[in-house]
């Protein structure tokens, strides 16, 4: 009966990421890019480097256990799907919506803005905590950033919506469907 859990958001709501987004997505396109040819020692150290968030996912269970004690998270999902899906599964839960500020997205070095979005295989958490809450810089060493705000559902409107410079978009759930 402690488990953070989907349902839990309310408009109103701060919605945080730990660590950076997109590793696992670009370290994927540069492994099909680059298997099968021939690199040299410095090029394959370089390529292991960003390959590391693909192949050796950290689950962020410290983290985890850290909100639900520590910092009263009000929901909470990892990014095994993408955070476009996954913050869509957290929203039917919860029967909120969203706002995602792209410029405050932290994505990994190397990787594009919708791989941030759309990649899965990340298990960093997306998480909400109550707009009064004190939001650590970091959790046992993982970067916390806020990259948005849970808001009132209202059927007209795209259940999530990604806050450009240009203007606003329905972020759809373009990442991972495993039952599609």
């Amino acid at each position: 009966g402690r488990a953070l859990r989907r349902s839990g958001a309310g408009p109103g709501d701060l919605l945080c990421v730990t660590g950076a987004l997109g590793g696992a997505a670009a370290g994927l396109e540069l492994l099909r890019k680059t298997s099968g040819s021939r690199r040299s020692a410095r090029s394959r150290s370089d390529s292991d480097v960003r390959l590391a968030p693909h192949l050796w996912p950290q689950p962020r269970i410290a983290q985890g256990l850290w909100l639900r004690r520590k910092l009263g998270a009000t929901a909470a999902i990892d990014l095994s799907d993408g955070l476009s899906t996954d913050l869509n599964h957290l929203c039917l839960e919860s029967g909120v919506s969203a706002e995602v500020e792209a410029q405050s997205l932290p994505i990994h070095s190397g990787a594009k803005l919708e791989q941030a979005l759309h990649g899965g295989e990340e298990y960093e958490l997306l998480f909400t905590v109550r707009a009064d809450a004190v939001i650590p810089r970091s959790i046992a060493g993982v970067p916390v950033s806020r990259i948005g705000r849970i808001t009132k559902n209202h059927r007209s409107s795209p259940r999530v919506v990604l806050l450009e410079r240009s203007g606003r978009r329905p972020l759809l759930p373009e990442g991972w469907q495993p039952f599609s």
